[in-house]
């Protein structure tokens, strides 16, 4: 008995005949398919499916199945939803040489399709021989989620590149020229569509010369829960040669960051600046300089009371390359595990994102007419020590001191807590708690909703 069941191959079927028995939704689903591949399509169907009938090149050469209509063909699929038509086609199929695929019958079919992820001109194929196609289609989603839809890209440009390496290196030195290359940066210059960096990139490498600078990504971890990552966040933390991190990063999401990476602790606590901002973005500036793929990973957005505006400055000032990748904010990541929506028709028009730090001299200087409305949200990040000041504030600028709050603590991860109240009882109600986690504080109206659309309970 064999190994395998099926042997993996892909056809050439570019100008091929390939002859379609069945016109529904199934045939349809296998003609886009070859027609992708660029076959030659010949339908055998009593009726054709429009979505079919309009696919360029699809020529109906009949109602009935004759097995003289594979005279010709390379391949033959049977898709009828009738068993003993698609049995008989590929008894004729067999008796002619011809290679059939009867969908969903492997022990008729002579070859089947498999599941496809499709990042031409890479392709991937999955099959379980027929034996468990829902686990196929499974495996083929999660790699839809891993592989970026650039890769295509990446593999053009050294499919480009393949045939004058050929030329000038002997197999040996190609081969390891293309792994080397797959470790430099010339990979996210070509996701992130820079083909000129590339080239630069595989040519310094062909010159064995060393890139002189390297590339900084300033990456959003968002709120704490790692399925909250981008596809390119996750991309480039596995490319990272060392990474600096805030304390607002989730352990969760470091241990994603590629296991042989350089890990440098750069947050800030409160009333301690562990490293200041100036040292951070020159060590930035220097880890670049001497040719490092550098990850500066934040939590929540860069670009949301995050200072990545200052560092990629700094960055560009001195001409080093750089990328940044938007986070899920705290406001938006809290606010829906907490169950709040931050905008309701009926509730809240505009949503305002404030700081809660206090000046040097204790005091909070924001625009408390305009934050003190009805109608509205805000959200108030980094806003725990100063809570009784703020909650103070609000009513003294005009909101009720029954109007609602609530402090989601720790929010998207497992030891998330949403404490709610008004603006006269929630500072209590923290100080009682004794909450010392990433905190954030939500304003508004739209907090009553939490106990209708709580859809998390705590601590899951």
């Amino acid at each position: 008995m064999a190994d395998w069941p099926y042997f993996p191959v892909f056809a050439r079927l570019q100008g091929q005949p390939v002859l379609l028995v069945g016109g529904g939704e199934v045939a349809l689903r296998k003609a886009r398919l070859l027609h992708k591949a660029g076959a030659e399509l010949r339908v055998v169907a009593h009726a054709v499916a429009p979505a079919l009938a309009q696919l360029p090149g699809v020529i109906v050469v009949g109602r009935d199945f004759h097995a003289a209509q594979l005279a010709g063909m390379r391949l033959c699929v049977a898709a009828t939803d009738d068993a003993d038509v698609n049995r008989t086609v590929a008894a004729a199929a067999e008796a002619a040489g011809v290679w059939v695929n009867v969908v969903d019958d492997p022990l008729h079919s002579r070859f089947i399709t498999p599941a496809i992820v499709d990042r031409s001109p890479l392709l991937l194929a999955i099959s379980s021989a027929g034996a468990a196609p829902v686990l196929a289609r499974r495996l083929r989603e999660q790699l839809e989620t891993q592989l970026p839809n650039s890769l295509g890209a990446l593999a053009g440009f050294m499919g480009a590149a393949r045939q004058r390496l050929k030329a000038a290196l002997p197999v040996a030195r190609r081969r390891a020229l293309w792994e080397r290359f797959l470790d430099s940066a010339g990979p996210e210059a070509v996701h992130r569509g820079d083909t000129a960096a590339a080239e630069q990139a595989l040519r310094a490498l062909e010159s064995d010369s060393p890139v002189s600078t390297g590339e900084v990504y300033l990456v959003g971890a968002g709120p704490g829960d790692p399925d909250l990552l981008t596809f390119r966040a996750l991309r480039l933390m596995q490319q990272a040669d060392v990474v600096l991190y805030d304390r607002l990063v989730a352990p969760a999401i470091l241990d994603l960051v590629r296991r042989d990476a350089e890990r440098v602790f750069v947050g800030k606590r409160r009333h301690q600046h562990t490293v200041p901002q100036g040292e951070i973005n020159a060590e930035l500036v220097r880890l670049a300089h001497e040719g490092k793929r550098v990850l500066r990973l934040k939590g929540g957005d860069p670009f949301i009371f995050g200072r990545g505006g200052e560092e990629i400055e700094q960055l560009a000032a001195e001409g080093i390359p750089f990328q940044v990748v938007p986070g899920i904010t705290a406001a938006s990541g809290c606010a829906a595990y907490a169950g709040i929506p931050l905008t309701h028709r009926e509730h809240a028009q505009t949503c305002i994102f404030v700081t809660g730090h206090a000046k040097a001299d204790g005091q909070l200087s924001l625009p408390w007419d305009t934050l003190s409305r009805p109608g509205q949200t805000v959200v108030v990040y980094m806003g725990l020590s100063t809570l009784p000041a703020l909650c103070a504030a609000f009513v003294t600028h005009g909101l009720p001191a029954d109007w609602p709050c609530a402090l989601v603590v720790e929010g998207t991860q497992p030891s998330q807590q949403v404490l709610t109240g008004t603006l006269s009882t929630l500072p209590a109600t923290v100080a009682a708690a004794d909450i010392s986690g990433a905190s954030l504080l939500i304003v508004g109206t739209v907090v009553r909703l939490r106990a209708q659309l709580n859809w998390r309970s705590e601590g899951a």
